[in-house]
């Protein structure tokens, strides 16, 4: 099979773009990138911000969340080429004397451990308490980081299982700008960007480039605050334009000094324990339909992302959006159109109607989502409110008496009684999932 008859053409990619932008209301505004043998496409669809006209293209700058972790690995790969490190080094040797790095039964954790996530560390810390869920990551301090690592006891032997971690990503970065001396966006910069000429990838941005920068927006397309995060890396602006100049590396398209460091970052690493999925070195690798994808997506406030490409077909998609609304599945489906589309529908508009306020009286209390993972339900001068561990509060609005919405996402929860009436768990409904949560009846700590 040719890499033509799988590629779809720009029109059938638009149509793709406006059926999820204007007919599910899923996304204020897509960029799609497309890059083979015979030169890059891009394909775009929708707005900057939905409070103004300016359509967004190739040169639109978005967030791009994880996908920043495949240049730390990058970085990481090239900094192992030039004999600076190896991915064996273990972790402690890096941090300072006063940080005492997790270890079990003897083992340490490594560069590599960081890289594929098997370290053992969990996706984020446990002193990660964000004062504002708007900007969740801006408070939380190296000191915060170092404390939590010098504390932590890890749950399973390092090595013996992938388990995603932020966190772990994020330590891997700190390292490299600790070895180097650099700060992450100069790394970034100094490793990856500027031998590619990738000019409008980075951190900081020109007034020029701010003037191009995306608003995003949560599911129901309503404007959102920026995420920084200053402590775990893990937040490159970027345009589409851009990260086809790094697929084309990757797929060897363009003669640059990274493209035999880029090989090295593709080779499977570890195994996940997701049906078909590996890990390299900072990647993703999936196999079904009988094709190897190797890819990162991102899943930041107001922006969602995919980056990925099929080495043998030498062919390559990247996929940017200013709306938390999931896109991999469109990027996906271009590299391998036996991966269905997802299907959406409009969210439904809700009206609060008045209740009477003595019937929350049965719905207070904490309410089990995950372990440890708790939705504490609280009333306040006759208003309901729900607040899951390490996020903000928000008000319920009552659809009917048992039935309540929200407001900042597309979520709904249904008060349970049982036949003898007192309530006895919820069920949470969000993003074509039903969580049923039992009621606890004990104190939980947030």
């Amino acid at each position: 099979m040719t890499t033509a008859q799988t590629i779809l053409s720009d029109h059938e990619i638009l149509a793709i773009l406006q059926q999820r932008i204007h007919q599910e209301k899923q996304n204020v505004g897509i960029v799609v990138g497309v890059i083979d043998e015979s030169g890059n496409r891009i394909v775009a669809q929708g707005k900057r911000d939905q409070t103004n006209s300016y359509p967004v293209d190739g040169n639109t700058l978005f967030k791009i969340g994880s996908i920043t972790k495949v240049f730390t690995t990058l970085v990481l790969a090239n900094l192992v080429e030039q004999g600076a490190l190896d991915l064996g080094d273990r972790i402690s040797t890096l941090l300072p004397d006063a940080v005492k790095a997790p270890t079990r039964k003897g083992q340490e954790i490594s560069l590599l451990h960081l890289a594929t996530h098997t370290s053992g560390l969990p996706c984020l810390p446990g002193n990660f308490a964000p004062a504002d869920m708007s900007n969740p990551y801006v408070d939380y301090s190296v000191e915060q980081l170092y404390a939590f690592l010098s504390s932590y006891q890890l749950p399973r032997d390092i090595g013996s299982q992938y388990e995603y971690s932020n966190l772990g990503t994020g330590l891997l970065g700190h390292l490299l700008c600790l070895k180097t001396g650099m700060n992450y966006e100069t790394l970034i910069k100094t490793q990856i960007t500027q031998p590619l000429q990738m000019h409008d990838t980075g951190i900081q941005l020109t007034v020029e480039q701010q003037a191009r920068f995306a608003t995003g927006h949560n599911t129901l397309a309503q404007p959102v605050p920026y995420w920084d995060l200053p402590t775990l890396a893990g937040a490159l602006r970027s345009t589409a334009n851009d990260l086809l100049k790094f697929l084309a590396a990757n797929l060897q398209l363009v003669s640059s000094s990274l493209n035999a460091i880029f090989q090295k970052t593709h080779g499977v690493q570890a195994q996940t324990g997701i049906p078909g999925m590996a890990i390299a070195l900072g990647w993703h690798v999936l196999n079904h339909h009988e094709t190897e994808i190797i890819f990162h997506d991102g899943d930041t406030g107001g922006f969602r992302s995919f980056l990925g490409f099929v080495k043998q077909k030498r062919f390559g998609v990247v996929v940017l959006s200013n709306s938390e609304n999931d896109v991999n599945d469109i990027g996906l489906h271009l590299l391998e159109p036996r991966y269905p589309l997802a299907e959406h529908h409009p969210p439904k508009k809700r009206q609060a109607i008045p209740v009477d306020p003595n019937l929350f009286d049965a719905y207070v209390g904490c309410y089990e989502l995950a372990p440890d993972f708790i939705l504490a339900v609280t009333k306040e001068h006759d208003r309901l409110y729900a607040q899951a561990t390490g996020q903000s509060q928000v008000e319920l609005f009552a659809e009917t008496e048992t039935q309540f919405f929200i407001t900042e996402v597309d979520a709904q929860i249904t008060f349970i009684r049982d036949p003898q009436g007192p309530v006895e768990h919820l069920i949470l409904h969000q993003a074509g999932q039903e969580i049923t949560a039992p009621k606890l009846n004990r104190d939980t700590e947030l």
